[in-house]
């Protein structure tokens, strides 16, 4: 069960880095209400996943992940551009996670 809510606050953060990016630096109110409430609840999904989840593997994966869901929403949705060295990064923060997850403390 707490890996449902680490997922839900994967997915609640994109969501959330989703709509701070269409509140053109706050300017729009709905973006920016959205992007708040829905930070809130990433924060408390979060908060309950470290119920049962060590924070070393919770934090990792739940920054690994997002970073790739907000590198795809930023490729296919708002058409920025990745060069290869953002590539290779971000496959290191792959590598990374899955050490991490690993090797971590819950084993």
């Amino acid at each position: 069960m707490h890996y449902l809510f680490l997922v839900a606050a994967i997915l609640l953060e994109c969501g959330g880095t989703f709509l701070m990016k269409l509140s053109n630096g706050f300017a729009e109110l709905l973006p920016s209400v959205g992007c708040l409430v829905l930070y809130a609840a990433c924060f408390a999904a979060l908060a309950k996943a470290l119920e049962g989840i060590a924070l070393n593997i919770a934090y990792a994966t739940w920054c690994g992940v997002g970073i790739i869901l907000a590198t795809s929403i930023s490729v296919f949705i708002f058409k920025e551009t990745m060069n290869l060295p953002v590539f290779v990064g971000i496959v290191l923060i792959v590598v990374g996670v899955v050490l991490v997850n690993y090797f971590g403390s819950a084993h």
